[in-house]
């Protein structure tokens, strides 16, 4: 009989997700930056809207680890034209905002601007997109809350301040193909070209595939990104979101546990993947997810996963609670529950009972 450990796995998450203080600084802090890029008076004239993407929106996001921050991206919908404007036009466009708000923070990137908090790590990814500017399609209650997917839909919350999340939601992603169709575009400066990427489809299929997960998948991505990092921790590649999306490819609809889904999903890796796969990017399929993992960084990733899934299968098909725990702990570290101690109790001998005296229960 399998051994889904519910509860278990329930009090693992609580030690692997972002902390309620950690969750809160990041809203403070993106909120912040959102409010005054808009209310800005040099910089909100280029803006359309801005949007949450990331592991924090997506719901997949774990607790740092090794004084690391959290960190979440806000992404910038600009009215520039891509045909006229140069990446580090666009790049730079920003600067006199930041120095004015964020001086001695920020630090210029290959395709955003890093601000540097005390707890928290923000990107602002400026984009362009001239005809989905111009839709409106981008002006949407969904899109522009800071809540991620989970909060807004998994979780039912219909009424939210007065508002029907979950029609919303549903509306945005069932629309018209107009947006699905359309990447954004992402100033690369250092190659000197406009490239594209997708974080809205990103976000869809994410919410699809956890609710054909039967509500699962975030929590078995949250688990296996969990035991890189706990096992792996000196190890770059692959990298969060990379990581992410090979898990979504292997891990099967329809999964009925979170420990059913890590098994599989790990099993599916070993009995398919000896090799590095080309992983299409979501909304953007001639991108390749792995691309800057070296052959040699998958075959050392690869041989992790095989011994992982062993270990796995192991706690999966164990004969008892304890036994499952046990092998679960091996695999993602002590954040995992211990198993209740089977005590045996000994009474100390008092008197000699060579003999037992009489009585009614002799």
């Amino acid at each position: 009989m399998a051994q889904k450990m519910t509860s278990y796995f329930i009090d693992f998450l609580k030690e692997i997700r972002l902390t309620d203080n950690q969750v809160s600084e990041l809203k403070q802090a993106h909120t912040t930056l959102r409010s005054r890029l808009l209310n800005d008076d040099d910089v909100s004239k280029y803006i359309e809207t801005t949007f949450l993407q990331g592991s924090y929106k997506r719901s997949t996001a774990v607790r740092p680890k090794n004084g690391n921050r959290s960190d979440v991206d806000i992404v910038v919908v600009t009215k520039f034209d891509k045909e006229e404007c140069t990446p580090d036009d666009v790049l730079d466009a920003f600067e006199p905002f930041l120095k004015k708000y964020y001086d001695g923070k920020y630090r210029k990137q290959g395709r955003s601007w890093g601000i540097e908090m005390s707890h928290v790590d923000l990107d602002l990814v400026p984009t362009a997109s001239v005809s989905l500017t111009e839709s409106g399609l981008l002006k949407n209650k969904m899109l522009e809350s800071d809540e991620d997917i989970i909060s807004l839909y998994e979780t039912k919350q219909y009424n939210i301040n007065g508002y029907n999340w979950n029609c919303e939601f549903d509306s945005f992603f069932s629309k018209s193909n107009d947006w699905k169709n359309e990447p954004l575009y992402i100033p690369d400066r250092e190659a000197e070209i406009w490239d594209k990427t997708h974080p809205l489809e990103q976000i869809r299929w994410t919410q699809e595939k956890n609710k054909n997960c039967n509500g699962h998948y975030v929590n078995v991505v949250k688990c296996i990104k969990w035991w890189r990092k706990e096992k792996y921790p000196d190890v770059k590649h692959p990298k969060s979101y990379p990581l992410e999306h090979f898990i979504g490819d292997c891990c099967p609809d329809e999964i009925t546990s979170i420990a059913e889904g890590i098994t599989l999903t790990l099993e599916k890796i070993v009995s398919d993947y000896a090799t590095k796969p080309y992983l299409a990017d979501r909304g953007v399929p001639e991108h390749d997810v792995f691309a800057r993992l070296t052959e040699e960084d998958y075959t050392a990733f690869y041989d992790a996963v095989c011994d992982a899934a062993k270990i796995a299968r192991s706690a999966y098909d164990a004969d008892s609670v304890q036994e499952s725990a046990d092998l679960w702990r091996q695999l993602f570290g002590n954040k995992f529950p211990e198993p209740p101690k089977k005590y045996t109790i000994f009474t100390e001998r008092k008197n000699n009972t060579s003999s037992i005296p009489g009585g009614r229960f002799a």
